[in-house]
């Protein structure tokens, strides 16, 4: 059974306001890492977006800055973000999590309203107890004036994954550079390649791991997979595109570069594709999003930058151009569709170089993804029974929710609200 927050020894303050933003009980990774947190414990932590992860930080950084000493005229704790969309969404939790608590905090991104330069400057100067900050931004005040880290306890890394997919590595290094060594590092990742754990080694001290569960994608995305050659993928993509007249497509390829020719292509044939990367400028891409969300573009081609980073709810339909390398990154992508209540579909490329991270897959999935019938005009499809076997007769992962209680407690933070 789920914890309440009230059984964590969180602050009265941030309990106060969790009580009135009707907050009872924790997620799995509030659960597992506050405590950790609450510790003083470097901790890494891999969970994906919407499982509660911005408050599985928050809440133990607002009380251990209510408890700990520390100099309110300095800086105490930073958090990256790779991009302004994710910095402005801490920063607005972070207002209602800390109502209570007396300390102040600046948000510092770019991007056309993101707010003014020479504020983010002065909040900088005047020591905000917190700083919400993409690398990029705050490299840029770092060049043009000395900022006093000497005050930093508490640095936190949010998606830190995709800040090393946009190449922010050196940025990091940079800033981390600027810290005291002293300091408790926080690092949350949706995914843990190796990439991830060389930045974990160079910059954390003996962290805590903890790792939640990927959850299975919903029921209401109808997923599908094609069996057919590399040469057979472009048409197959455009004449379904044609034949459904779908706005708000996404379309992934796992490298930028096949996303710049797909987008070149797909332009070519008359439909409204649009790129996002990460050599895109910040402005850029908040560009393309903006065009997305209000349906002007009606294929979006991406990265896996895009899969944890987008939050449209009216998506259609996805298409993974090319298998992902493992089911983290599969989940994450077609749960781009079927959001807020929606039904959705995905549909995924398999060709014979494809044929065993599939396989990883749908042994994840535990279950058979339905094949879609290679159309006639496009010859002939691999010969599926040789290369790709559906996942029937493979041992199954998972098992049954538990159910949970959901009995009263008569705490004065629990049950009917004021």
């Amino acid at each position: 059974m789920a914890k309440y927050f009230d059984e964590l020894p969180l602050s009265d303050a941030v309990l106060d306001a969790l009580w009135d933003m009707h907050f009872d009980t924790c997620t799995p990774v509030q659960e597992q890492t506050i405590p950790i947190i609450l510790d003083h414990r470097d901790v890494i932590s891999c969970a994906q977006t919407g499982t509660g992860k911005t408050a599985a930080y928050i809440l133990p950084l607002l009380t251990n800055l209510e408890y700990d000493d520390h100099d309110p005229n300095k800086l105490n704790a930073i958090i990256m973000a790779p991009t302004r969309e994710l910095a402005q969404q801490i920063d607005q939790q972070m207002e209602g999590f800390g109502y209570y608590v007396p300390f102040s905090s600046v948000a510092v991104y770019g991007g056309h309203d993101g707010g003014n330069f020479s504020l983010q400057a002065n909040g900088l100067k005047q020591g905000a107890d917190i700083v919400i900050a993409t690398p990029g931004r705050l490299l840029s005040h770092m060049n043009i004036m000395d900022i006093d880290f000497s005050g930093v306890k508490y640095f936190i890394l949010d998606e830190a994954d995709r800040m090393l997919d946009m190449g922010f590595f050196d940025d990091i290094m940079k800033i981390v550079a600027c810290l005291p060594k002293d300091r408790q590092t926080i690092m949350f990742s949706a995914t843990m390649p190796a990439d991830i754990r060389k930045l974990a080694k160079t910059i954390m001290h003996d962290p805590e791991e903890v790792k939640i569960a990927v959850s299975r994608p919903p029921e209401t995305i109808a997923q599908q997979a094609l069996c057919c050659y590399p040469a057979q993928k472009i048409p197959f993509v455009v004449e379904h595109l044609k034949e459904q007249h779908l706005k708000k497509v996404i379309l992934f390829a796992g490298k930028k570069q096949y996303v710049k020719e797909l987008t070149i292509l797909l332009a070519r044939q008359g439909m409204n594709a649009r790129a996002m990367h990460s050599d895109l400028e910040q402005k850029q891409r908040d560009e393309v999003m903006l065009d997305f969300r209000n349906g002007k573009i009606d294929v979006l081609v991406a990265t896996d930058i895009v899969a944890r980073g987008i939050d449209v709810d009216d998506i259609p339909l996805v298409i993974n151009f090319d298998v992902p390398r493992d089911a983290e990154d599969y989940v994450h992508r077609i749960g781009r569709t079927a959001r807020a209540e929606n039904k959705g579909e995905a549909i995924t490329l398999v060709s014979p170089d494809d044929a065993r991270y599939w396989g990883k897959i749908e042994r994840f999935l535990g279950k058979d993804i339905p094949r879609i019938t290679l159309p006639s005009w496009l010859g002939e499809a691999p010969d599926n029974s040789a290369y790709l076997q559906p996942a029937g007769g493979r041992q199954r992962h998972g098992g049954h929710r538990r159910g949970q209680s959901h009995a009263r407690h008569t705490n004065k933070r629990r049950g009917d609200h004021r």
